[in-house]
C-alpha cells in the first residue's frame, strides 16, 4: 500500500540523514551536543483549508511585528497610546538604543520568522512564541522532504503534498530585495555553531558564500569580502547566524571574536542589509509576546485570525494572583530566553524550588510569562 511505503523507508532515510550529516546542537550545562537529526516518517497532517488559515495568520502577524519594530525604533506611537507599557520595551535585553532612528534596507526587520504553532484540544491552532532574531530550523524540512521523495516516490504521486520545493528561490528572493547592492553572503560563527548545518546548507542552496567573521573586512563603511588571494568583493547583504551581542565588537561585545568590526556602522549608513535586522530581540520578547494581538488591532486594525495561547503576565496583580494559585497547572518562561532554555514547568518543581521560584517570580515579575 503506497501510505506505508515511506514508513517502510524511514531507515533509508535516517541513513541518508547520518551520510549527509544532517545535524544539530545543543548546549545543555555548559557542554556542546551535535547529534542527528531525529526522522519519524509519521507526519503531522494539516488539510488545506487549516494551512490556508495558518498562512493568513502568520502574515497578519508578522506585518504587525515588522510594524512594531519600526516604531519602537522610530516615533514610539504605541508607546505614546500606552498600548504597550514603556517598561516592557527598554526593560527587554533584545531592546538595542544603537538600533534607535535606523529604517533598514527595504523597510524590512524581520525577513525570516520562525513563529512556534500549537494544535490545541479544541482543534484550534494557537501561537506559542515568535522567534524573529536568527531564527533557524527550515534546513531540515527541505532536505527530509528531498530524501523522502528520493526514497519514497510513490508517497508524493499518490498524495497531493503542498511542495516546499521553492523556498530556497524565495529566500533568495528576500535576500536580493534587501540586498543595497554587491555580494550576498551568509556569515557563521564556526563549525561547532549549533546551527552550522542549517547555514551551510542555505548558503548552497541560495548560492551564496558561506563565511565568518574573518573573511569580512570594513574599510570606509563598506563591507568587503577577501578571497584567498586577498581580492576584495563588495558584500551588499548579510544573512547571519551570529547574535547581535556578538555581530560587532565595536559596537557591541569588545570581547567577541567571530563578529566582523565596523559592520554595524555600515548597516547604520545603508551601506549593507542585515538579514534579519539588528535589535529585532524587542519584538520575540516573551513579555511582549502578550501585546502581539493589540498590535495587530493598533497597527492593521484587524481582529488577530491566530489567538495567542493564554497567557498571564505576572507583571500585572491580577495576573500574578492567578500564577500563584494555578502555579501546578502552568508552565514559566524566562522572557529573554529561546529555543526552549529557561521554561519551567510548574508541576515538576519540589516544594523547595516552587519556594524559590515565587520569591524570585516576585522579585522579578517584569521576567516571566506562564
Amino acid at each position: 500500500m503506497y501510505e506505508m511505503d515511506l514508513v517502510e523507508r524511514a531507515n533509508s532515510v535516517n541513513e541518508l540523514l547520518a551520510r549527509y550529516g544532517v545535524k544539530f546542537g545543543i548546549y545543555k550545562n555548559g557542554t556542546f551536543k551535535e547529534q542527528l537529526f531525529p526522522f519519524d516518517a509519521i507526519p503531522r497532517v494539516i488539510p488545506a483549508d487549516e494551512f490556508d488559515l495558518l498562512d493568513r495568520g502568520l502574515r497578519q502577524r508578522v506585518k504587525a511585528l515588522n510594524l512594531f519594530l519600526e516604531d519602537i525604533y522610530n516615533e514610539k506611537k504605541i508607546v505614546r497610546d500606552r498600548v504597550v507599557p514603556e517598561e516592557f520595551i527598554y526593560a527587554s535585553s533584545g531592546y538595542l538604543p544603537q538600533c534607535e532612528g535606523i529604517r533598514p534596507s527595504g523597510g524590512v526587520f524581520s525577513h525570516i520568522s520562525g513563529i512556534d504553532l500549537v494544535l490545541g484540544k479544541d482543534g484550534s491552532w494557537y501561537i506559542l512564541e515568535d522567534n524573529l532574531r536568527v531564527p533557524s530550523g527550515a534546513s531540515y524540512p527541505l532536505i527530509v522532504r528531498d530524501l523522502c521523495r528520493r526514497s519514497s516516490p510513490r508517497t508524493f504521486q499518490e498524495f497531493h503534498i503542498e511542495d516546499n520545493r521553492n523556498y530556497a528561490q524565495l529566500l533568495r528572493h528576500t535576500m536580493d530585495y534587501a540586498n543595497v547592492g554587491g555580494l550576498t553572503v551568509v556569515l557563521t560563527p564556526g563549525r561547532y555553531n549549533a546551527a552550522y548545518f542549517e547555514r551551510s546548507y542555505l548558503a548552497e542552496q541560495t548560492h551564496s558564500p558561506l563565511v565568518s567573521g574573518q573573511d569580512l573586512v570594513v574599510e570606509e563603511d563598506g563591507v568587503y569580502l577577501l578571497d584567498y588571494t586577498g581580492k576584495k568583493e563588495r558584500v551588499g547583504a548579510v544573512y547571519r547566524r551570529i547574535s547581535d551581542d556578538f555581530l560587532d565588537p565595536l559596537s557591541f561585545r569588545p570581547e567577541s571574536l567571530i563578529g566582523v568590526p565596523g559592520l554595524f556602522q555600515a548597516y547604520r549608513k545603508g551601506q549593507v542589509a542585515i538579514l534579519n535586522a539588528p535589535g529585532n530581540g524587542v519584538a520575540d520578547d516573551k513579555g511582549i509576546y502578550y501585546f502581539v494581538p493589540k498590535m495587530i488591532q493598533y497597527y492593521l486594525a484587524e481582529q488577530p485570525i491566530l489567538s495567542n495561547a493564554p497567557t498571564y503576565l505576572p507583571f500585572y496583580e491580577e495576573d500574578m494572583k492567578y500564577v500563584l494559585e494555578y502555579l501546578d497547572t502552568l508552565v514559566l518562561k524566562d522572557v529573554a530566553e529561546a529555543g526552549g532554555y529557561g521554561v519551567v514547568f510548574g508541576s515538576k518543581m519540589s516544594a523547595r524550588q516552587k519556594e524559590d521560584f515565587v520569591a524570585l517570580l516576585k522579585a522579578e515579575p517584569r521576567r516571566f510569562i506562564a
